[in-house]
């Protein structure tokens, strides 16, 4: 799917790229949690978060947000798994009827991070997965 984005989240594309000299498919500008979510490229996501979460932290600093990765995955059932990262993840499930809904199993111990403080993870990943492959909910099982 093609992504539009705004002036402001190109601004931030282009900074966090130089920062750590990865390639960033996409950008949100999470105001309802105030934060920016950066989808890099796969294979990149460790030269993202830099040596001891280093340019996240570089990043959080100049932008004055909180920031959140998120690794492409080539399928949806993987791009769902690392969206709700760290959380581990165990099985999804993409079930297509009236509308698609990504079902997702997590290990009880890992739901509160599949969720994040105050839905901010979860939230993200069901924005991301609506925008990248067109599910329209994600369910923790």
């Amino acid at each position: 799917m093609r992504v539009e984005l705004s002036d402001d989240a190109r601004q931030l594309v282009a900074l966090f790229e130089d920062e750590a000299a990865v390639t960033v498919r996409d950008c949100v500008i999470d105001e309802t949690h105030d934060q920016v979510v950066y989808l890099v490229k796969r294979g990149e996501i460790a030269d993202a978060i830099g040596p001891g979460g280093e340019t996240v932290t570089t990043v959080e600093e100049r932008i004055g947000r909180p920031v959140k990765l998120v690794e492409d995955a080539d399928t949806a059932e993987d791009f769902v798994a690392n969206a709700l990262a760290p959380a581990a993840v165990y099985n999804v499930t993409i079930s297509e009827n009236d509308d698609t809904i990504a079902y997702v199993e997590v290990a009880q111990e890992d739901r509160g991070a599949a969720i994040g403080r105050e839905g901010r993870n979860i939230d993200a990943a069901r924005h991301l997965a609506r925008r990248h492959y067109g599910i329209d909910g994600i369910e923790l099982t």
